[in-house]
């Protein structure tokens, strides 16, 4: 009955111990790692793309209605 007193208190403490110090093992792990890279693109230059494609699509619109609506209108 002893040796089970004495095996549950020495579980204990290390319980114990353990529970204080497994967060700072953790943390100091975690803090180790490198950290993650900025983003290589924050949309900016992918709004400027869709916006020239954008602006390519009127210019070629236009330059193919314009001929049809010219030709419409006899002088």
């Amino acid at each position: 009955m002893a040796f089970l007193k004495a095996s549950f208190g020495l579980l204990s403490i290390y319980i114990l111990v353990f529970a204080i110090f497994s967060p700072a093992v953790l943390e100091a792990q975690s803090l180790s790692l490198a950290p993650a890279p900025g983003p290589s693109s924050d949309g900016t230059s992918i709004d400027q793309g869709i916006a020239y494609v954008l602006m390519l699509v009127a210019l070629v619109l236009t330059y193919l209605i314009h001929p049809l609506d010219a030709s419409s209108h006899q002088f």
